[in-house]
C-alpha cells in the first residue's frame, strides 16, 4: 500500500467547491473522469453507499466513511473487485483568496499512480469557475 497526496489552488470560493463534493450529482461536471453517479440521496453523508461510473462503462461500488461539513473534509472508499482504494477530500481557504483543496489516496502502488494524473486533473478543475 502507498498513499500520495495531491493538492490544487483556484479561485473558487471555498463554500462552492465543497458544495462540489458534497453533492455527488455534480461530480461528472468537474472530474473528467466520472461520467454519472449514483446514490440514494443527493448529499453526502456517512455511510452513504452508492456507485460511480466512468468510461467504458467501468461501474464502481463506493461506501462514504465520513463527512465533516464544518471542516469542509470527507472520506471514502472505492472497489474495483478486491482493489480498494481510499480517498481523503478536504477544502480549505486558499492562500490569496479562493480555496484549496486537497486529496489523499491509499492503495496499491500501482493503482495509485495510475489514479493520480486524472485526480490531479479533477481537483484542478474543481476549484476553477464552470465554463
Amino acid at each position: 500500500m502507498t498513499t500520495l497526496t495531491l493538492h490544487a489552488t483556484g479561485p473558487l470560493a471555498p463554500a462552492e467547491a465543497w458544495e462540489r463534493y458534497a453533492e455527488p450529482a455534480r461530480w461528472p461536471t468537474w472530474a473528467p473522469q466520472i461520467t454519472g453517479v449514483q446514490v440514494p440521496e443527493p448529499r453526502l453523508r456517512a455511510g452513504l453507499e452508492g456507485r460511480v461510473r466512468g468510461p467504458l462503462g467501468l461501474v464502481l461500488p463506493f461506501v462514504v466513511e465520513s463527512v465533516d461539513e464544518v471542516a469542509r473534509r470527507w472520506a471514502w472508499t472505492v472497489s474495483a473487485g478486491p482493489v480498494r482504494l481510499h480517498l481523503v477530500h478536504w477544502v480549505s481557504d486558499g492562500p490569496d483568496g479562493g480555496s484549496t483543496t486537497g486529496l489523499r489516496i491509499r492503495g496499491p502502488l500501482p493503482v495509485v499512480l495510475g489514479y493520480a494524473p486524472l485526480a490531479q486533473l479533477a481537483i484542478s478543475r474543481l476549484v476553477q469557475p464552470l465554463d
